[in-house]
């Protein structure tokens, strides 16, 4: 079944923020002390804001990194712990400069290879947007 973000009651943009590393390609995961998981970098779009400019807003606000935005990936849609309809969508990005600091939303960063990166994510739905990248 298609998904219809604008149909969400919850709606937000993200990314799977990518870098080649020694270990070959290595996508970026955040830890959010809230709610003690592990996740890509997102965040809910603000009023009038297009979700583009959300993913890469939510990006550099978590992570510090200014990024390219690259191709969209498939989106994901779930009941958030408020019992809301919520949709995320993504893009894959690229960091062109910035550097991580932790704060009270996320507290650490990690770039990890897809296979390390998959035994981390806390979500099936961030599993399934991983598969995506790497196949």
């Amino acid at each position: 079944m298609a998904i219809d973000p604008e149909a969400a009651e919850v709606k937000a943009s993200g990314g799977v923020v990518w870098r080649r590393g020694a270990r070959g390609l290595e996508v970026a995961l955040v830890h959010r002390p809230k709610y003690d998981d592990w996740s890509f970098p997102k965040g809910k779009l603000d009023p009038g804001e297009s979700w583009e400019a959300a993913a890469l807003r939510e990006v550099e606000e978590e992570v510090g990194l200014r990024c390219r935005l690259g191709h969209e990936l498939p989106p994901t849609a779930y009941d958030d712990p408020k019992g809301r309809f919520k949709v995320v969508r993504y893009w894959m990005m690229e960091p062109l400069g910035g550097e991580f600091a932790p704060s009270g939303e996320v507290d650490e960063m990690r770039w990890l290879p897809a296979a390390d990166a998959r035994g981390l994510l806390s979500y099936e739905h961030d599993r399934g947007l991983l598969r995506e990248v790497t196949g």
